[in-house]
């Protein structure tokens, strides 16, 4: 079974997303080692992976020496804090060894020993930084800063450090400037900021270095392989099934205190009604139990307790965001329930599209932002089976067919892929059954997976909407409706480009000694298969190319498998026996010409051009000028460019199709949110909060109009490829 790319590990935006504090505790002399489950869960995972990953003939015992390089850099990422000399000592120290200790021993003591070092040294810089934040700064220098050092080497030695960390800090400083604060304001401001560091540093637990050192080690061999530990493999679950047990609260920690965020809709809290976002939590309480305060408690921490078993209670204790008193404390009970993430549910919309022939056509668009499974609380259809996104798709496609649609679009971008099973009955709502995806194994061993019913939910003009962020299930769906020529793919130069499998292990269901532990054990997500489209090429590395491309700042960003280290090669094997051809030139030639027309003449191509032009020569530049009035130059320019482009996105706004939602079940209520922030006031975003289709979104508008001329090419029966007009499907079968 294929999942999705899971997210990366909490912990690892744990060194990245720095906590609120005014004190700080820094637990320097804490010494962690390798505990008897972790040290099986280590031998285990080393053994999976040279056993059942696809890619295991390519990694030797001594390419395990590149996890020490690979674990610095996911601890310090811009490198900042270790040296050039750490990395000679470490690589030297532990390098030679880090297979035959994972492997037969099961021992990670050196990913413990490295972050000592580590805690060391951002110990000693941070106290540094505390110092020189007392004297003054030339901000008049022409010096610059790289904006990006993932890729730079450590500082050769201290004298290095303090040179580079003179300048970062500058940078810091004239970022709070450029925020309306004074230097004094600023100095506060960078001075916290390094404070919650500390704190962060503080609790950092043994477990949390394991999953980045062990997932480092499965990363060698790809890079969607990976080890979650058992905190992070259960929020993997909540993801895949699209729901979780809770109260239905997004929280985050300013301060040391924990505010509400955010109210999904439809939980507990909402239908309560009495927690509202700015709420500052106290203490939480489960039944029976004394209320537990939860100041300057790790998020993880406060989430967890007030997650818990369905049908039960939780009591939380708030300090209103309303209450003009700060001692003023209100109980509230809330009953803790299934809370159904639907942000990445399908939902669908009827557009009106102006047709060249007068009038306008209604077309459908359908948006899949996941392949998710049926969760086991999850809606039922009809027949009492539960849904999952096929299943919705499906609804919602007789949804827009009883509403009149002529043509539809399967909006799959930012979609990351899902259930590979999800993927082939979705792709045969369109087709009349055959080949979906070929899968080879680690042997060379090929296997067909086809949809099998002659059933076809859609057999009218289709069109599939893709972007870099489009991965693996989608790119299986747009390459096989490619293949077959059943749909135009529309979108970004490229699909992402991950074109492998991977399965999920919980470590105690491969391992005896784990499955009699009362311990927590982590998981193992392995590639295991590499997936092919229905006419022999990978999806892999290169992804699927649109017929049709349309200009995108995407194309401007380190996205891609392309860009990730050890992605495995594209190849291809040869062609299944499918019923089908990609889309003749007959049919693509004008439908590409006519998409070429519009983006040279329509005023939003011309928008969306600026926007990436601008956007490109931002990306461009490597280097920050660390020149007070240099950046406030530039921020009065960037500021007027954004607001010239806001007035011109409301302006274009108002040719926007005109839609209307349908929705599985009753439409969702707007989300409950804190306010944003006057340093958000800037912000510049193409869609809007609490809508479902936002705002000149031009890839979907151009998408809608090929649709159209699809539609249009449909009435001239000379312009037909076949014996049916152009992007529909036999809806009679063979039989």
């Amino acid at each position: 079974m294929y999942l999705k790319n899971f997210k990366k590990a909490w912990f690892h935006s744990l060194l990245i997303y720095v906590l609120s504090a005014t004190n700080f505790l820094v637990a320097s002399d804490r010494k962690f080692s390798t505990s008897t489950t972790l040290s099986t869960e280590t031998k285990t995972l080393v053994q999976l992976l040279e056993q059942a990953h696809y890619n295991r003939d390519a990694v030797k015992s001594s390419d395990y020496t590149q996890v020490i390089a690979d674990y610095m850099g996911e601890l310090d990422g811009q490198r900042l804090f270790f040296l050039n000399s750490d990395k000679a000592d470490f690589v030297s120290k532990f390098g030679n060894s880090v297979y035959e200790n994972a492997s037969y021993l099961g021992n990670i003591d050196a990913a413990y020993q490295i972050f000592s070092t580590y805690e060391t040294r951002a110990e000693t810089r941070i106290a540094w930084i505390f110092e020189e934040l007392k004297k003054d700064f030339d901000l008049k220098t022409n010096a610059t800063y790289r904006k990006d050092r993932s890729k730079s080497d450590w500082p050769a030695n201290f004298s290095n450090s303090e040179e580079l960390w003179r300048d970062r800090l500058k940078l810091e400083l004239i970022d709070e400037l450029l925020n309306k604060k004074t230097i004094e304001e600023a100095k506060t401001t960078v001075h916290k900021r390094y404070e919650r560091m500390l704190k962060n540093l503080g609790e950092i637990e043994g477990r949390d270095l394991a999953e980045i050192y062990l997932g480092c080690m499965a990363r060698l061999y790809d890079p969607h392989s990976t080890y979650f530990s058992a905190e992070t493999f259960e929020d993997f679950g909540i993801q895949m099934k699209l729901q979780l047990v809770g109260i239905g609260a997004l929280l985050g920690v300013e301060d040391d205190n924990c505010y509400v965020k955010e109210i999904v809709p439809g939980g507990p809290a909402d239908l309560g009604r009495e927690l509202k976002p700015n709420d500052r939590i106290v203490s939480v309480a489960q039944t029976g139990a004394e209320p537990v305060e939860v100041i300057g408690m790790k998020l993880r921490k406060v989430v967890d307790m007030i997650r818990g078993q369905k049908n039960t209670q939780v009591r939380i204790i708030v300090q209103p965001a309303n209450a003009t008193d700060p001692s003023v404390r209100k109980e509230i009970i809330i009953n803790r329930d299934v809370v159904k993430l639907n942000s990445a549910r399908a939902h669908s919309a009827i557009f009106q599209v102006p047709a060249p022939s007068g009038g306008n056509q209604s077309l459908g668009v359908i948006s899949l932002p996941a392949f998710y499974g049926p969760a086991e609380d999850g809606d039922t259809d009809s027949d009492g089976d539960k849904t999952g996104a096929t299943k919705d798709v499906a609804r919602l496609i007789e949804q827009l067919k009883n509403a009149g649609m002529s043509g539809l679009v399967l909006d799959l971008r930012r979609n990351g892929g899902g259930y590979l099973t999800e993927a082939i009955d979705l792709a045969g709502l369109f087709i009349r059954r055959g080949p979906v995806v070929q899968v080879k194994d680690y042997s060379g061993a090929i296997q067909v997976d086809s949809d099998k019913s002659s059933n076809i939910a859609y057999d009218g003009p289709l069109a599939v909407l893709v972007d870099r962020f489009s991965a693996s299930a989608s790119e299986i769906v747009a390459g096989a409706l490619q293949n077959y020529g059943r749909a135009v793919v529309i979108g970004d130069t490229s699909t992402h480009g991950k074109g492998t499998v991977q399965t999920v292990m919980e470590m105690k269901n491969i391992s005896r000694l784990l499955a009699s532990s009362p311990a927590k054990t982590g998981a193992a997500k392995i590639t295991i298969q590499k997936f092919y489209l229905p006419g022999g090429a990978s999806t892999q590395l290169k992804g699927v190319v649109p017929d049709i491309v349309l200009p995108s700042i995407d194309d401007y960003l380190p996205i891609g498998e392309a860009a990730l280290p050890h992605a495995l090669v594209w190849d291809q094997i040869p062609t299944s026996f499918y019923d089908g051809s990609p889309l003749d030139t007959k049919i693509l030639s004008p439908l590409r010409k006519a998409s070429l027309e519009r983006q040279s003449q329509l005023e939003e191509f011309t928008f969306l051009k600026r926007n990436i032009e601008w956007f490109k020569s931002r990306q461009e530049q490597k280097l920050v000028s660390l020149n007070l009035e240099e950046r406030q130059q530039q921020k009065v320019s960037d500021t007027a460019f954004r607001k010239d482009m806001n007035k011109e996105r409301e302006r274009l706004a108002k040719n926007d199709f005109t839609f209307k939602e349908y929705r599985l079940g009753p439409p969702p209520a707007p989300r409950i949110k804190a306010p944003k922030k006057d340093d958000d006031e800037d912000a510049e975003t193409l869609s809007e909060e609490n809508e479902s289709y936002g705002k000149v979104d031009i890839h979907l508008r151009e998408t809608l109009r090929v649709i159209v001329d699809a539609i249009e090419l449909g009435k001239n029966r000379e312009s037909w490829a076949s014996n049916r007009p152009p992007l529909t499907a036999d809806s009679k079968g063979k039989g």
